[in-house]
């Protein structure tokens, strides 16, 4: 049988204790050297992690940058949104 989990394979407790993730998406507007600058800021990144982000955010068109509680992500995304990038957040789909 295959590695894939069903709903019957995943309980309740499992779901509750999954964490938020912050997402960064790719947009027309900013540059790729703004956006590296803005997660170097906001996340104290290194300048080469910050660039291998924004490189998954430029290739793949989004990259999760932060993982924590749902209250941490929304902080996040508020101060991505303040710097003009495109930012959600959602339950880690990892279990």
């Amino acid at each position: 049988m295959g590695d894939t989990l069903t709903d019957s394979d995943i309980s309740i407790e499992q779901l509750l204790e999954r964490p938020w993730v912050c997402i960064v998406w790719d947009d027309p507007v900013n540059l790729m050297s703004y956006v590296t600058f803005v997660l170097i800021k906001l996340f104290g990144f290194t300048k080469e992690k910050a660039h291998d982000k924004m490189m998954q955010v430029h290739i793949e068109g989004k990259a999760v940058v932060a993982t924590g509680s749902r209250e941490e992500m929304e902080h996040h995304v508020q101060a991505l949104h303040e710097h003009g990038l495109w930012a959600t957040l959602q339950r880690d789909d990892k279990i």
